[in-house]
């Protein structure tokens, strides 16, 4: 419930505090003294429409804060958490409006934007007047009304989960049927890449494995062609080998003639060879390290090429050929067995569709007993208010081809004013005043079911009296003892019922030319004065203030 509200240089509001109470307050005062003001300040703070005309003239800005004591598991305090805003302790609103038009929003103290204080403060209060039909234009509110009331929202849950699962069930269908569609404009392109691919059996991440193994066996074949034409020299048909050794032969037949000088020749002409020797086995046994296998080294490039080839067929980088494949055969696959599948698919939508309306059938019965009873206890309640000639009616429209996740229903709450008369829409056949009449009345019925903790109404006794405004303030008491009421009202009848009356007055500022709203809490004595005041006009007689006096007594009885 509101708590407080404290409001700081807002049109003629310099410095303002209220303390809000549980059951009916109502604010009164002369037409002029700023009621208006103050609702507009209190909307402010709500998340309504910022206006830099709002800020008291000669300030740079004005500010509004409200208090709010709700319980922990309150819907306001949930859509403060989802925005990640502290929730210990009370709900504190506060909306900064500077003159040149621009706002600031705080939860706790912590900035957000006007969207999630407006979602905040919807939950938190609900404002009607005559001019304010929020609540009864949209028939979406219509069918949740209808179906608080009548207890129906675990069914209308139920009815959005099967709509959930219709959906689900149609998407995965079309998505089948499309599939099955286009794979079937190419299945004989498919064929022949899924034998094409099953034959080539690319694997991920060969490319770069083959790739370096042609390079390693590339520089192997260059190494291996440097040996042999090393090993050519050394040993082959040029090799200087046999003429070495023929040389070395003749010079030791004249060894023995001249040995002195031919046995140092015959000595560096036999490590000749001996080097040749171990230079030949040395290149031999490289070669035979190097393995190079001009046939490998085709059958790498064979496979590399065949690879990249298949990789610009089909557009796509040789790793990703491996999946290319896989949904080559899975798009084979489902054409193949494309109408079981269908059909299953089919069945699980019929299966879906069929929960569905068992359920939303379910829900529509529902709302037609709950309609039935809304209707007879608004009806009860519209006599009193002047309205007895008049008829509330739930209208209910079913579609049976809609799989909307609230149901088949589309719920609008209509009226007959009088007899004879068509009945429509309520918001096209029923006047300002009775709009408010008929909003209070649905409210009275509707008080512990969904409505806000808090709800302010805004002389929805304009233009009526006596009996009607009495009726009008007894509902607004009733309805008080099951959520906070506030209402601000020129009826003494109503003002008569209040658990705590605030007067609204102008008071010229000391010291200064201009003057200032001010709001205070009444007592006894002077609640009395202002009650005969509001039945007697600007001159308050004997008579009027023993009136008010029988009022007070009646609303205490």
């Amino acid at each position: 419930m509101l708590v407080q509200l404290a409001i700081r240089d807002i049109v003629l509001i310099d410095k303002l505090e209220l303390n809000f109470r549980e059951g009916l307050s109502v604010l009164t005062g002369e037409t002029g003294a700023g009621k208006s003001i103050l609702l507009d300040a209190f909307t402010l703070a709500l998340g309504g429409r910022g206006d830099g005309r709002l800020v008291r003239q000669g300030e740079a800005q004005g500010q509004v804060t409200a208090v709010f004591d709700v319980p922990a598991d309150h819907p306001a305090r949930a859509l403060a958490a989802a925005a990640e805003i502290d929730t210990e302790g009370d709900l504190i609103l506060r909306r900064v409006q500077v003159a040149d038009g621009r706002t600031r929003a705080f939860v706790n103290d912590q900035p957000v934007g006007v969207q999630v204080l407006r979602a905040i403060g919807a939950a938190l209060v609900e404002i009607h007047g005559q001019h304010d039909d929020r609540a009864l234009s949209d028939s979406t509110t219509h069918r949740a009304i209808l179906d608080a009331f009548g207890g129906l929202g675990s069914r209308q849950a139920a009815v959005a989960e099967s709509a959930r699962r219709v959906r689900q069930a149609r998407g995965a269908l079309n998505e089948h049927r499309a599939r099955v569609e286009a794979a079937r404009k190419e299945v004989d392109f498919l064929r022949h890449a899924v034998e094409e691919l099953a034959a080539l059996d690319p694997k991920p991440g060969e490319e770069t494995e083959l790739a370096e193994r042609r390079t390693a066996m590339q520089q192997g074949e260059k190494v291996a062609r440097e040996l042999n034409e090393a090993l050519d020299a050394v040993a082959g048909q040029g090799s200087p080998t046999a003429h070495l050794s023929a040389a070395l032969r003749k010079l030791e037949r004249r060894a023995a003639q001249a040995p002195g000088l031919v046995e140092p020749s015959i000595a560096a002409l036999d490590n000749a060879l001996v080097a040749l020797d171990e230079a030949r086995t040395s290149l031999e046994d490289a070669l035979q390290a190097a393995e190079f296998d001009p046939r490998e080294l085709e059958r790498v490039e064979e496979r590399l090429f065949g690879l990249r080839a298949a990789a610009r067929k089909y557009n796509v980088a040789v790793d990703d050929l491996a999946a290319l494949r896989e949904r080559y055969e899975g798009d084979v696959a489902v054409i193949d067995a494309g109408e079981e599948a269908l059909g299953r698919l089919e069945a699980d939508l019929a299966a879906a569709d069929a929960a569905y309306l068992e359920k939303a059938g379910s829900l529509s019965k529902g709302r037609r007993k709950a309609a039935a009873a809304l209707d007879k206890a608004v009806q009860a309640e519209l006599p009193p208010l002047k309205l007895e000639r008049a008829r509330f009616i739930t209208e209910i429209a079913t579609d049976p081809e809609a799989r909307d996740p609230a149901g088949l229903d589309r719920v609008e709450f209509w009226a007959q004013t009088n007899p004879g008369t068509r009945p429509g829409p309520m918001m096209k056949v029923a006047s300002g005043g009775e709009l408010s009449r008929f909003m209070l009345a649905l409210k009275v019925v509707l008080a512990d079911k969904g409505s806000a903790p808090t709800l302010i109404f805004d002389e929805i006794d304009t233009g009526v009296g006596g009996a009607v405004a009495d009726a009008i303030g007894a509902r607004l008491a009733r309805l008080s003892a099951r959520v906070q009421t506030v209402a601000v009202t020129h009826a003494p009848q109503v003002a008569a019922r209040a658990s705590t009356h605030f007067l609204i007055a102008k008071e010229a500022v000391k010291g200064s030319d201009r003057v200032a709203t001010r709001v205070k809490p009444l007592a006894a004595v002077p609640r009395q004065e202002e009650i005969a005041r509001m039945l007697a006009g600007a001159t308050v007689t004997e008579e009027a203030r023993a009136a008010a006096a029988r009022l007070l007594q009646a609303a205490e009885a």
